[in-house]
């Protein structure tokens, strides 16, 4: 399979939204291999742009650094569960949360390119904040320092509490409840 990140990773049939998205989320199946790893390249992409490698040697770069990843995520938090997210039975992105003792911890969340900026990731987001309040929970989370994402979780209330190297760790502490969002 060819990740390079020439590669298309935006599916023809993204319908255009006439009205609101309503991502759902299922768990990860053996089939949806193929298309994680197309996401996961696609979260590479402007860096592996910069990167003076042939199209095999990305592929093998980024496939190496897909299975690390989530073998990373697998033994680190065991309980985690693994999900797609999808838009009108279309695999849009994956979402992989641990639900721990007093909090939720927002592992990774993805979007493929063509479905970032239409409310996605904010619904997502909003239903796990919903979630997190009515059992009292805080969303625990860590973004590195110079993602786009992290205005995104500003955005949503959410605190820088600690520096890692490369990442800042952000909490988001229960408060008054917001709308209700579906659960993911």
């Amino acid at each position: 399979m060819n990740l390079s990140v020439e590669e298309p990773i935006v599916p023809a049939e993204c319908p255009v939204a006439s009205g609101p998205i309503e991502p759902v989320t299922r768990p990860v199946a053996p089939g949806d291999l193929p298309f994680l790893r197309r996401l996961y390249a696609s979260t590479r992409r402007e860096e592996l742009a910069l990167v003076p490698w042939s199209d095999a040697q990305k592929d093998q770069f980024l496939a190496q650094q897909f299975t690390a990843q989530d073998r990373h995520y697998r033994a680190t938090f065991p309980g985690a569960s693994f999900l797609v997210v999808e838009v009108d039975g279309i695999p849009a992105g994956r979402v992989t949360l641990d639900r721990g003792a007093g909090e939720v911890r927002l592992i990774d969340i993805a979007l493929l390119p063509g479905w970032r900026g239409l409310g996605i990731g904010s619904r997502l987001l909003a239903g796990l904040v919903v979630e997190a309040e009515q059992s009292g929970e805080r969303i625990r989370l860590h973004v590195e320092k110079g993602n786009a994402a992290l205005r995104f979780y500003l955005r949503h209330r959410f605190q820088v509490v600690g520096e890692t190297g490369f990442h800042l760790e952000m909490v988001r502490c229960p408060s008054s409840a917001g709308t209700v969002s579906p659960r993911i």
